[in-house]
């Protein structure tokens, strides 16, 4: 068993305690047997007295040796005492100033393990540790920690700035470009092969603004949502649980949150389409379920039929770009639908979960705060 900081260092402090009583009593002990009065009396005594003289000589030194005896023994009993005593207070003190002397670090500890467990760690690191008190080792250590955590909010505050304003700056040259297209096709006198380039330029240009509006979208839904309002994913899944290719089995139970009504939408959106794109060409189907559970957890869970996926590479189905046997130039996605979905369910500090079927196809679970 490993001993903790504050139990070392009382032991350190009970030691090296305990070891100076000890020695302080074994030097008291010596100095009183050599140094004793009644034997320094006796010993300046004649070296031939008479014999009356001698016996009461005698009688005196063992008198005194008997004293002395008695004395360094109960010396010895009371001074063992007094010292389990005192180191026995003296560990308990030191049980107390360990700890009092450590608390910075266990408040510099929680607060790391706060913002680490915060499932809006990777949106904003707003706290801080703030550590009062003189300007010692632990305080320079909360300082420079706080520091770290405004060099990292900053980071991520810039990053999220940059792909929104690119891709706000990106939407206008897409726009004008396809305007463009447009114009050159509308004449009849277009030649077939000038009309099947601008319909392929067309195609890429969607392709582009739907990637752009992901990345705005991503942008938006890594912000932790501050206004909120009533909504019941059971209502989302009615209107969004559709398709014209693939069966779609919806199953919704009354599934009440509180959020942004728009997310929680493209959330759901992201989820189904995503199970009717990556599927099977016969027999394929999308099954979506919500309630709400006995814990205080909503439940939204889309499963679908498709090709087996291996366990290990669910987790990074998550990322941005990320496809799973799909080259990014032939894919009609953006890549950025699950990524979206993670993005969302972290700003309404809920869970996902994703687990591969054995039969083929994905079955993604997000819990959801209740609404009260």
């Amino acid at each position: 068993m490993r001993l903790t900081v504050r139990a070392r260092l009382t032991a350190v402090y009970g030691g090296l305690f305990v070891s100076a009583g000890l020695v302080l009593l074994g030097a008291i002990y010596v100095l009183v047997e050599r140094n004793g009065p009644m034997t320094a009396g006796v010993a300046g005594l004649s070296a031939e007295p008479p014999p009356q003289e001698a016996e009461g000589a005698m009688f005196i030194q063992k008198v005194a040796d008997n004293t002395l005896a008695d004395a360094l023994h109960s010396m010895l009993t009371q001074g063992a005492i007094a010292l389990v005593v005192v180191s026995a207070a003296t560990i308990a003190l030191g049980w107390l100033i360990a700890g009092r002397m450590l608390q910075p670090l266990h408040r510099i500890t929680d607060t790391a393990r706060r913002i680490a467990e915060s499932p809006l760690a990777d949106r904003g690191l707003p706290e801080r540790i703030a550590l009062d008190g003189p300007n010692d080792e632990l305080k320079q250590l909360a300082d420079t920690f706080d520091l770290m955590l405004a060099r990292l909010d900053q980071s991520l505050d810039s990053q999220r700035r940059f792909i929104a304003n690119a891709s706000h700056e990106l939407r206008t040259p897409l726009t004008l470009n396809r305007t463009l297209l447009e114009v050159a096709l509308e004449p009849e006198t277009t030649s077939p092969e000038v009309r099947q380039l601008g319909a392929t330029l067309l195609a890429i240009n969607d392709r582009h603004g739907r990637l752009i509006d992901g990345l705005l979208l991503l942008a938006r839904s890594e912000r932790e949502v501050t206004e909120r309002s009533y909504v019941d994913l059971a209502d989302i899944v009615d209107h969004v649980a559709e398709s014209d290719t693939v069966k779609v089995i919806a199953e919704p139970e009354e599934a009440a949150v509180l959020g942004d009504p728009v997310l929680l939408e493209r959330l759901v959106q992201n989820l189904v389409e995503n199970g009717v794109r990556h599927n099977v060409p016969d027999g394929a189907w999308v099954r979506v379920t919500t309630r709400t559970r006995p814990d205080g957890w909503v439940e939204l869970q889309v499963s679908n039929s498709g090709p087996v996926v291996p366990r290990y590479e669910v987790a990074g189905l998550f990322e941005p770009f990320r496809r799973y046997h799909r080259d990014r130039l032939a894919a009609s996605g953006a890549g950025l639908g699950l990524s979206i979905v993670r993005a969302v369910v972290g700003a309404h500090q809920g869970r996902l979960r994703a687990d591969a079927r054995d039969e083929g196809g994905l079955t993604v679970t997000v819990l959801l705060p209740r609404a009260p």
